[in-house]
């Protein structure tokens, strides 16, 4: 079977839009232009490859969103079935998006919650199930991203990133680690009503949020990954939250400004540098990963901000 990943080496790009915005030198990873949608192909598909090298006939996962749409991807390039269970608030068009994969589509349950206890329920010995964020193998492969950058040449002085169960910050921290970048701060940016990490940090230990009310689905994790916590212990990790108004307007002002189209989860972070955050202000280069959004429609984000 072929080693050859499952993902590109996405662009780097230095912003002008917002650079001037944010009054610094802004740099974009451009992971929302990975074949499924989104940097979770970096990592799942590294998973993916790593369970068919030992025998797995089946990939079983419980997202109906971009780690569920990279999943449905890597098995249809590897040639190996793929069983989603998804909940009942999961978007047609994110289940047309998962069937045009090839993917088995399973609707069950109000939540999160529920569709993965269906999905483990049908783990027969043969199948691997794809967690959509807390897994050493997807961490591993989210680092790939930062390898990129530090062949490009470029060294930031601060990564902003978004985080919702935080398999991405613990990637991008792992591959900051390995490339001497362990001082380089980390901004993550999260939705207020999806703090998870914020929680975390404010009480010292991961703790489950009674509820998600934010808009950003894919920062919608109750409990952050204990890995993501313990990132927070090691190195510079900078929290910062916006509202889901500013995540919005950072969609549309992105799609203006680089013809893409990002989800909330994703704009969250770009609004740091759409609105000049204070967090920005000690440095003079940064870096912000446009981790993309499969499921993003026009409509969808302009139907949001008219009830924001």
């Amino acid at each position: 079977m072929s080693q050859t990943p499952l993902h590109l080496e996405s662009p780097l790009l230095e912003s002008r839009a917002l650079s001037l915005a944010a009054q610094r030198a802004v740099w974009l990873k451009m992971e929302a232009l990975q074949p499924p949608g989104s940097f979770k192909i970096r990592g799942i598909g590294h998973a993916c490859q790593i369970h068919a090298q030992r025998g797995a006939k089946r990939f079983v996962s419980s997202s109906g969103g971009n780690a569920g749409m990279a999943v449905a991807y890597a098995g249809r390039v590897l040639d190996i079935p793929v069983t989603v269970v998804v909940p009942q608030t999961t978007t047609a068009r994110a289940q047309e998006l998962l069937r045009l994969e090839d993917a088995d589509v399973i609707v069950h349950g109000a939540s999160w919650q529920e569709a993965n206890e269906l999905a483990l329920s049908l783990l027969g010995p043969d199948d691997a199930f794809l967690h959509p964020f807390d897994d050493p193998l997807l961490w591993a492969g989210h680092a790939s991203m930062v390898d990129e950058v530090a062949r490009a040449g470029v060294v930031p002085d601060a990564v902003v990133l978004s985080v919702g169960g935080g398999g991405l910050l613990s990637g991008v921290a792992e591959g900051m680690a390995r490339n001497g970048w362990s001082n380089v701060p980390i901004i993550a940016v999260e939705t207020t009503g999806a703090a998870s990490l914020h929680a975390a940090m404010q009480a010292g230990q991961t703790v489950a949020l009674d509820a998600i009310t934010s808009i950003a689905g894919s920062l919608g994790a109750k409990r952050v990954c204990e890995q993501a916590f313990q990132w927070t212990q090691q190195r510079p990790v900078q929290s910062v939250l916006v509202s889901d108004a500013s995540a919005l307007d950072a969609c549309e002002r992105f799609l203006t400004d680089h013809r893409v189209l990002v989800e909330p989860a994703c704009g969250a972070s770009l609004a740091l540098a759409y609105e000049a955050n204070a967090a920005l202000a000690p440095y003079r280069n940064v870096l912000f990963i446009v981790c993309g959004g499969a499921t993003a429609t026009v409509a969808q984000i302009r139907q949001w901000r008219q009830a924001a």
